[in-house]
């Protein structure tokens, strides 16, 4: 079936009547609802026009329009179908008898799957407050069928925050399993200055070991950094250094290009700060923050690794981000998953992602909520368990 054909099921929910089609990326342009979809936050419609024209990698990109009993557009959600590797973040012992079975089955746990959300970074529901939990029963009534149409076995809703558990309901309701995906984590930083939140929210220990890394950095050659909304003129020297954490990286899913960064720069200038560090002119460190209401979110970060370590660069990078935050009167640092051992003595909190899925065959859906506990990807990340708010990640079904 073509992108360019639009696809509508009338849905009734609650007593409400309303339709749920597919639109494409030149009928959005003529959408007067696109231009205000996800107002408020950091991700808006510019970032998902920038992810679909920069990150490929087999993700075929597509939009439901959820329209109301007039026709009016109300709520655009983006999704796009993919292969899904099904054992991402599973166990080493599990992830080579796959690896096996692959060699003679290579599709064993790859699936065409059908993921409402965003390909970098977490799902939001689009719409005001008032229409979310409306808005939300429609596409859960009509999305398995458009699944169907385009062929897709599998629907996610991909990491979608833990705020969105009561609209999204109506997704058990249907089916649907809710699993946790690997959290965000958040900090208070409503502090004084970086040394006032060490001396007041760190414990000894943690405060000790800081020093002492924030003094090895600082007998090295001067560490300048500098804060810029647009990295195009330096593309050359900090796209490498986002590749050297990239590859160390155990878990995937998208890989960034030049040119979203670049297009940060151009097209969200507002939401976007770049931290840039260097070492005798030589840049060694950067990172990608994006800026929602009284928070700072570190997304990504590059590092040298060739000073990385014995500079203590993460620990220098997020001192400085911190106190540059706090500055300019930032009151929460968030930041993507991964990495929590550091985040844990930092004293985050995990900040809870959702995925919700379901099979569009009701056997196999049967047998794969039984199967989901085993393969979640937090199951085997035991530095989770640490964090005081560990329980928030399954919360009440």
């Amino acid at each position: 079936m073509s992108d360019f054909v639009r696809m509508t099921r009338e849905s009734r929910a609650a007593g409400q009547l309303g339709s749920v089609g597919l639109v494409s990326r030149a009928e959005l342009r003529r959408c007067h609802h696109w231009k205000r979809a996800f107002v408020g936050k950091r991700k808006d419609h510019r970032y998902y026009e920038l992810v679909e024209d920069t990150l490929q990698q087999g993700f075929d990109y597509r939009y439901f329009a959820v329209k109301d009993a007039h026709g009016e557009v109300r709520a655009v959600q983006p999704f796009f179908i993919l292969d899904q590797d099904l054992t991402i973040g599973v166990s080493p012992k599990i992830a080579v008898l796959i690896k096996s079975i692959r060699c003679v089955w290579p599709r064993c746990f790859m699936m065409r799957t059908l993921m409402v959300g965003c390909a970098a970074g977490e799902g939001h529901l689009d719409g005001d407050e008032l229409s979310l939990h409306s808005n939300a029963r429609l596409l859960a009534s009509a999305i398995v069928a458009h699944a169907r149409d385009l062929k897709a076995r599998l629907i996610v809703l991909k990491e979608f925050p833990a705020k969105y558990r009561e609209p999204l309901k109506c997704f058990m309701e249907q089916g649907f399993s809710r699993m946790p995906s690997l959290p965000m984590t958040r900090l208070n930083i409503d502090y004084a200055s970086f040394d006032d939140y060490m001396n007041r929210a760190l414990n000894s220990a943690t405060r000790r070991k800081l020093r002492k890394k924030f003094r090895t950095a600082a007998q090295a050659p001067p560490i300048e950094m500098s804060v810029v909304d647009d990295v195009t003129s330096i593309l050359d020297k900090v796209y490498p250094l986002y590749l050297q954490v990239y590859e160390r990286s155990k878990l995937h899913f998208e890989k960034l290009t030049k040119d979203f960064f670049c297009g940060l720069g151009c097209r969200m200038p507002d939401k976007v700060r770049f931290f840039v560090w260097r070492q005798d002119v030589k840049v060694i460190a950067f990172s990608l923050c994006m800026l929602e209401g009284d928070a700072i979110y570190a997304e990504y970060i590059g590092l040298d690794y060739s000073v990385a370590l014995q500079l203590h660069l993460y620990h220098y990078a997020v001192r400085d981000m911190i106190s540059w935050a706090i500055a300019n009167d930032y009151k929460w640092f968030r930041s993507s998953g991964l990495n929590y051992d550091p985040k844990l003595h930092l004293r985050h909190l995990l900040d809870p992602i959702d995925l919700y899925v379901k099979h569009v065959s009701p056997v196999a859906n049967a047998i794969l909520k039984r199967v989901l506990p085993l393969i979640e990807p937090t199951r085997y990340d035991r530095t989770l368990r640490k964090f005081s708010n560990y329980d928030e990640l399954w919360g009440k079904s």
